[in-house]
């Protein structure tokens, strides 16, 4: 019997591989918008693609971006300056896009901009959240509403970069609930473009080291809020608390994996190939912490984070 089983999940593994091996005809003629391509996973994609022939455009929120960009780059990629939280700016590079695709449609959308944020709820206040938010989720809900018709003519893809924290909440404040948002946004939007043809994939990084990311971004931005909290707030989770948050924040920041290529690769793959999958989990980390512990019962994830996380001062 056990070696039944083995057998089956042996040609199984066999097949998956065989499929996702299989690779789109004719890429040098598919074009891909990539949103957030200032610098890290964005901009190693646009570059990534670009080198294998496929026609990029290329977003990026500023000019320096923009410049650095082509600098690094064939002809063929073309680039235009999106902000989008900013419906207008959304709209003009629609039809910058539709101008450069025609009627062969957009081959490829990857909504990859975005930023972080970690903190505790309290801490924070409504534009807080909302700041995160209008870009990690509306913006990119934004994008892809006015990108849709495109892409459906062309029966393309939809890539939609979310994050372990979409699977599994690690700190307080906008991001976890904005990854969250992209993975239903997602699961929604997949069944139902199933319909016309175009596919839709979820990439999940772990702690990659990126722009994003950095302790000099990321550390100012907690040490500011709480200097801003009242001093009830202070009183109540108190110094070392914060000190506490700080430390956790920087270990998961350094402890991040230098290697963008983890998540690219399966950008590149979730374009490219004929059989994409749903979800890609990008990192170890990923893969052997944050998603195993995201289908644990609740108690016991919830134990492990009170272990791990410093306690307030005035906590029961």
């Amino acid at each position: 019997m056990w070696l039944y089983l083995v057998a089956l999940v042996g040609l199984w593994t066999l097949l998956r591989l065989f499929r996702e091996r299989q690779v789109v005809s004719h890429l040098q003629d598919k074009y891909v918008f990539i949103t957030g391509c200032d610098s890290g996973f964005g901009n190693l994609l646009a570059r990534q693609l670009d080198r294998r022939g496929m026609r990029v455009l290329a977003a990026c929120l500023t000019e320096k971006g923009a410049e650095e960009l082509k600098s690094k780059t064939s002809a063929r990629l073309g680039t235009v300056i999106l902000d989008v939280t900013k419906t207008e700016s959304v709209v003009a590079a629609t039809q910058w896009v539709k101008e450069r695709v025609g009627n062969r449609g957009l081959w490829g959308l990857v909504n990859n901009a975005g930023i972080a944020a970690f903190s505790v709820n309290e801490w924070l206040n409504k534009q807080d959240f909302a700041k995160v938010l209008d870009v990690n989720l509306l913006g990119m809900i934004d994008v892809t509403l006015n990108m849709l018709p495109s892409v459906r003519k062309a029966r393309g893809r939809v890539v939609n970069v979310s994050s372990v924290m979409g699977r599994l909440c690690c700190f307080g404040g906008g991001y976890s609930i904005s990854k969250y948002g992209v993975e239903a946004f997602s699961d929604s939007l997949r069944r139902e473009l199933s319909y016309f043809g175009v596919k839709v994939a979820i990439i999940e990084p772990g702690g990659f080291k990126t722009a994003m990311t950095k302790s000099d971004r990321l550390l100012p931005s907690i040490k500011m809020l709480w200097n801003q909290a009242s001093s009830e707030v202070k009183e109540i989770y108190g110094e070392k608390f914060f000190l506490s948050l700080l430390e956790t924040v920087n270990s998961m920041v350094e402890s991040g994996s230098d290697d963008l290529t983890l998540v690219t690769d399966c950008m590149e793959h979730a374009l490219t190939s004929c059989h994409p999958r749903t979800r890609y989990s990008a990192g170890w980390d990923a893969k052997l912490l944050y998603l195993p512990m995201s289908y644990l019962p609740t108690f016991l994830t919830d134990a492990v984070f009170y272990w791990m996380s410093g306690k307030p001062a005035q906590a029961l």
